[in-house]
């Protein structure tokens, strides 16, 4: 029997080849914004915070922006975090208005976000346990496919109004943060969010369910929930 997974490196299914733990090969990007460019296609951006404290693993956060959106749209919402926070925000943008997996399966974005991931690597040393994949609207729906798909490599997993989860083959338990406006109008909570949670409790995930009273939008105390959720309570 062939296993499903083994086909193309399990992209097929969603998996990717990136493993976090390695040494990186290259020097340390300097703090500011980067562009991270590709054959062809948008490039990523990734964000270095100052004052990383390069003597140990980094917390990476991978957001994922929402259909006919960019990097530009979603960034804002978490820099002032990832500088406060000290960790490093990478921003894919889809190869066409959304991603792969919506437009009909996993292509050439997971390949991106493989090289992405690596680059990154090169660079700095990224900590296992804190690596998460965010992400709203159809970017909440990838973060929560790949991350479910990958939990071994992602640690936590962000769906900020995420549509759907296809996890065909999940791997690993990542802890799940799902936050969904209860007057979602594009992608009603009880059709999207509630059977996810049903979903995830079911096959043993840790899961945290944040219902906000709301439309389709990312709303900022959520995001600040988000992100204690990833990097832990901040000490006063």
């Amino acid at each position: 029997m062939i296993d499903a997974g083994s086909l193309l490196g399990g992209a097929l299914t969603g998996r990717l080849a990136f493993r976090p733990g390695a040494l990186p090969a290259s020097a340390p990007l300097p703090p500011g914004r980067h562009g991270l460019s590709f054959a062809e296609g948008r490039e990523a951006v990734l964000v270095v915070p100052e004052g990383l404290p390069l003597d140990a693993p980094l917390p990476l956060l991978v957001m994922f922006h929402g259909a006919g959106g960019e990097a530009n749209r979603v960034l804002p919402h978490f820099v002032a975090h990832a500088r406060a926070r000290k960790f490093l925000l990478l921003a894919p943008q889809s190869m066409y208005p959304t991603w792969d997996i919506v437009v009909g399966g996993h292509g050439p974005d997971l390949e991106r976000l493989d090289g992405a991931l690596s680059t990154v690597a090169g660079h700095f040393r990224i900590d296992p346990a804190r690596l998460a994949f965010a992400g709203f609207s159809d970017g909440g729906s990838y973060a929560l496919s790949l991350g479910v798909t990958n939990g071994d490599v992602a640690s936590h997993v962000i769906g900020l109004s995420a549509g759907f989860m296809n996890a065909f083959t999940p791997t690993g338990r990542p802890r799940v943060f799902l936050a969904h406006g209860r007057a979602d109008s594009q992608l009603p909570i009880e059709t999207s969010a509630h059977p996810h949670a049903r979903r995830l409790l079911e096959s043993g995930h840790d899961l945290t369910l944040q219902p906000f009273d709301g439309d389709h939008v990312i709303v900022p105390w959520v995001v600040a929930r988000a992100v204690e959720f990833f990097m832990g309570r901040q000490e006063p």
